[in-house]
């Protein structure tokens, strides 16, 4: 295996947490620094000095992403009103769906201009923002009316400016550069955009084809489908968390699989060419389905890179792709390095990709049974780095519970997706139609909440300690099994 894209990355992510430590700047010297020194690194014969230099320059590239990221978070038109907390009014597009009551809604939102309210004129011009993400906190009136939109749709609130405090702080790894307090709900368009007027319209008819379902199950699909978690339960959500089985809430490889299944028959149709086209269109069309959720990002990103390289004909190990694609997301948004569903998305694919072979390999049993739990084991291992420091603790229940859930997941989301895009097809006319279709999905839903369920009455969990523990010992059993293959090695004798 190449480690070139590896200490690519590992150059990239060294430079951005240095631009973290700089804090915000143009960082115009950091670019013509970091292009001279790929100028000389390119024009250098393969030697360890240009390794060097590339690798250089990869640093300072990410060193600059991130300090004009930062910058763009501080130098923005309406900064000012952020320090005087003033009144106004803006019009901005929603980066995500809403979440919240008909009392508090909170909703990301890209501000396209905005209206300060000036104490002497009292109604000052429209500036534009710049484009700039704001975290819009809505109440009264206008709470309940946001609550209701989806991403892309067009808003005019009025309210006030506030600096981000508080929990709300962690929105600046979104590019959140302010909060806005919403209390008036002026104005509302559809979105412009063809691709989200698309994307939203799909998602429509796959959610309305689940409302043959109880509302905990439908809630549920909604998650397993597009990722979206908002109408769960929280005793359910609690479930799933104890018994470490939120992952299967948030859209990633597999769901990105499914889909690509779903359209294959159609796609392979079309020449080779308008086949990888219309592949990559459906992995941006159902991003925006699914609001471009870290974990979509990576599973998308990763198809991407695959369906490219087996195109040109040279298909890539899944090392290399995920390395490949993560390098790419973290150039176009540094600040992934701090969302914990990246990491965490991250960490099991990665997991994956380097443990799930030699586990199956050192198991007896049926085939399906060393696949299941070979690469759930092998996603467990890849996400306790993540969850032992954030969380604290890994409950020792998520592997038996993954075992029962995960074979129950495939085709609940397999079945669920494609019922619900026939049963929202169907309309309201065929109701009984739509609800026999769904008996499946409702069966499996129910079982898979069940196993939540019991699963997170479990006490045990291995704590961050213990988790270091074992984590050196599997080193250490590693480097000395490594060490030993190195010791037979050397002792074979080529033939002539």
């Amino acid at each position: 295996m190449s480690w070139a894209p590896l200490a690519v990355l590992g150059s990239l992510l060294a430079g951005i947490l240095i631009g973290e430590r700089f804090g915000p700047s143009a960082a115009v010297g950091v670019i013509v620094a970091g292009l001279s020194v790929g100028v000389i690194a390119a024009l250098l014969r393969r030697s360890p000095t240009r390794s060097v230099l590339a690798l250089l320059a990869v640093v300072l590239t990410g060193c600059a992403l991130t300090q004009r990221a930062e910058h763009g978070r501080v130098q923005w038109p309406l900064a000012e009103a952020v320090v005087e907390r003033a009144d106004g009014t803006i019009t901005a597009s929603l980066v995500d769906d809403p979440d919240g009551t008909r009392f508090t809604t909170n909703a990301l939102v890209r501000i396209e201009r905005g209206r300060l309210v000036d104490p002497e004129s009292r109604d000052a011009g429209w500036r534009d923002a710049g484009g700039r993400t704001v975290l819009v906190t809505a109440t009264d009136d206008a709470a309940p009316r946001l609550a209701l939109l989806d991403a892309g749709d067009r808003v005019t609130l009025r309210g006030w400016f506030r600096p981000l405090d508080g929990f709300d702080e962690r929105s600046r790894w979104r590019h959140a550069v302010a909060e806005f307090a919403a209390t008036g709900f002026l104005d509302f368009e559809a979105p412009g955009a063809t691709h989200m007027r698309v994307a939203n319209t799909i998602r429509s008819v796959v959610l309305r084809g689940n409302d043959a379902l109880p509302p905990t199950e439908r809630a549920l699909m909604a998650g397993f489908l597009l990722g979206d978690t908002r109408a769960i339960p929280d005793d359910v959500l609690e479930s799933f968390r104890s018994s470490g089985l939120t992952h299967l809430l948030a859209v990633s490889g597999a769901n990105v699989a499914f889909v690509l299944a779903l359209v294959g028959p159609a796609l392979r149709r079309f020449p080779r060419g308008a086949r990888l086209v219309g592949t990559l269109t459906v992995l941006a069309l159902f991003g925006f389905m699914t609001r471009w959720e870290p974990s979509v990002m990576r599973a998308s990103a990763m198809a991407a890179c695959a369906v490219v390289a087996v195109h040109l004909g040279r298909p890539a190990r899944t090392i290399r792709v995920l390395t490949v694609a993560v390098t790419t997301l973290l150039v176009i948004d540094p600040f992934l390095v701090h969302s914990v569903g990246f990491q965490l998305s991250c960490g099991a694919s990665l997991g994956i990709a380097l443990f799930s072979a030699p586990i199956a390999r050192r198991m007896r049993g049926p085939e399906w049974l060393r696949a299941s739990f070979s690469t759930t084991a092998a996603a467990q291992l890849g996400v306790a780095p993540v969850l032992l420091p954030v969380f604290g603790s890994m409950p020792l229940v998520t592997l038996p519970a993954n075992l029962l859930a995960v074979p129950l997941v495939g085709p609940l989301t397999l079945w669920g997706l494609g019922a619900g895009a026939v049963g929202g097809l169907i309309g309201r006319g065929a109701t009984e139609l739509a609800a026999g279709l769904q008996l499946p999905t409702r069966v499996m839903a129910e079982a898979v909440i069940g196993i939540a369920d019991a699963a997170a009455r479990v006490p045990f969990a291995i704590d961050l300690r213990a988790g270091v523990v074992l984590g050196v010992v599997v080193g250490v059993t590693a480097l000395a099994r490594h060490r030993r293959m190195l010791r037979r090695d050397a002792l074979v004798v080529p033939p002539r």
